[in-house]
């Protein structure tokens, strides 16, 4: 089997379906279901039964996707070796973050960045979830919280200061919270997702009567959200003050939060990685 038939044998058992495993190799589903008929004919033997839960790998496809997957880790390793290496301050960046993140704090720092060094190109990914530095899905990561990655070298960036904010509007109409209360009012949360972050359990036990008005897994949306008189929101003081959203004191402080950064270690000679990283320390203020 060629190396291209074991990187598809190994997306169609990480995705399941040949649509999914595809997308991350930039084919389409009738060319995949081509090429693993193709191979499946050219080693006499199922490789994946098909099932009402998509595909799932046969006990042949089970051991060709754990080669496949050895084979990929030993590419990723000398593929990040050999960028690591590079000493040029040209080239691309792969930076994730959150979209907020990226809007009020790393954008105007990556500008200065890249009027100081014109050949560096950032490609800016915006992600909640959790990305692969193995898999280099990303060169650069910002995280709220630390890294449990083993390869990971890490260090804290910046405190996020939190509050409770809303509309004057709002205020206005609902006047201000009760602590310990709420009724009456309306909150601004994360997506049920998020429903663990310190400052939504934090605003959900300090106003227990209030109920959901609007919910979204974008800060962004959240403010805009607040600016409309939908209700209470916790927000990054760095994202409500430039709006004009009023400052609710319950009488408790908003709960913070640490943001990290990440970059895998065989990537720590990179010269435009480690221009970056040290610009954005120098740049970014301990506590926002």
């Amino acid at each position: 089997m060629s190396w291209d038939d074991l990187r598809l044998v190994l997306a169609i058992h990480r995705e399941g379906t040949l649509s999914a495993a595809g997308k991350t190799l930039n084919l389409s589903q009738p060319t995949m279901g081509r090429r693993l008929e193709a191979a499946e004919a050219a080693l006499g033997e199922r490789l994946f039964q098909r099932t009402t839960r998509g595909l799932v790998a046969t006990g042949l496809g089970l051991t060709v996707a754990g080669h496949a997957r050895a084979m990929e880790d030993e590419v990723l390793a000398l593929s990040r070796r050999l960028t690591g290496a590079q000493q040029a301050l040209s080239g691309v960046i792969r930076v994730s973050a959150s979209e907020w993140f990226f809007n009020h704090v790393l954008m105007p720092v990556f500008e200065g960045f890249m009027a100081a060094h014109p050949q560096v190109v950032i490609e800016a990914v915006v992600e909640t979830r959790a990305l692969d530095l193995d898999r280099r899905e990303a060169d650069l990561v910002f995280r709220f919280g630390g890294f449990t990655d083993g390869n990971a070298v890490q260090r804290k960036l910046t405190e996020i200061g939190y509050g409770l904010y809303a509309s004057a509007s709002y205020l206005n109409r609902h006047g201000l919270p009760e602590p310990d209360d709420g009724e009456n009012h309306r909150l601004i949360l994360m997506d049920e997702a998020f429903g663990h972050l310190s400052d939504v359990v934090w605003l959900q036990r300090l106003l227990p009567g209030a109920a959901p008005g609007f919910r979204s897994n974008s800060r962004d949306l959240q403010a805009m959200a607040a600016v409309a008189g939908r209700g209470l929101a916790v927000l990054p003081a760095l994202v409500a003050r430039p709006l004009g959203l009023v400052p609710v004191d319950l009488g408790e402080e908003a709960p913070g939060r640490e943001v990290f950064l990440a970059y895998h270690a065989d990537l720590k000679p990179m010269a435009r990685l480690r221009a970056l990283i040290d610009y954005v320390t120098q740049t970014v203020p301990s506590r926002l």
